[in-house]
């Protein structure tokens, strides 16, 4: 008798626990599990639709940087020259004389392939003459800052000319 009713006891538990919880989950736990893959599955593709454009805009961003670098960056070889011609050019257009000039090349911080050429150049001309060569050295091709400029005007010349010395930065592509 006690061996039937502990055989009846453990029949009824593995009853209870089939009917309360099925090995499968019922089916109120299987549709929320499917909710929460479901939704898993939404974020992991919104994700890597995220990541893709990313992607693309690296690629655009490097093939922009080498056409901006190759169509405003000048040569190491050809920059010094560039610069002085297309100054010397500029100033004539202007109707300002040029004058002296200097150049300093310097490694560019965080670059192993790029420099800056930093030129220095006197000119003398008048005020309306230098207002039209900046403009004139804005609209330029190559990638010029004006660093500084500094204008003084000579005693003897009755302040009708300016002395301008104007320090302009370029950028280099290559290494020296």
């Amino acid at each position: 008798m006690r061996a039937i009713i502990g055989v009846l006891l453990a029949a009824n538990l593995v009853a209870a626990v089939i009917a309360f919880k099925p090995f499968g989950g019922s089916a109120e736990d299987l549709r929320r599990q499917q909710a929460a893959l479901s939704s898993q599955l939404a974020q992991a593709q919104k994700q890597l639709v995220y990541s893709k454009q990313l992607v693309e805009k690296i690629q655009k961003a490097r093939s922009e940087e080498d056409k901006f670098v190759n169509g405003y960056f000048t040569d190491t070889r050809t920059t010094g020259a560039q610069i002085l011609t297309e100054l010397t050019k500029t100033a004539k257009e202007a109707g300002i004389k040029p004058g002296t000039w200097t150049f300093s090349l310097d490694q560019l911080e965080g670059s192993d392939t790029l420099q800056e050429l930093t030129t220095s150049m006197g000119f003398e001309g008048s005020y309306a003459n230098f207002t039209k060569f900046v403009n004139l050295l804005d609209k330029s091709p190559n990638f010029i800052i004006i660093e500084n400029l500094q204008a003084t005007a000579p005693q003897q010349q009755g302040g009708q000319a300016l002395n301008v010395i104007l320090k302009i930065d370029t950028f280099v592509r290559g290494t020296v």
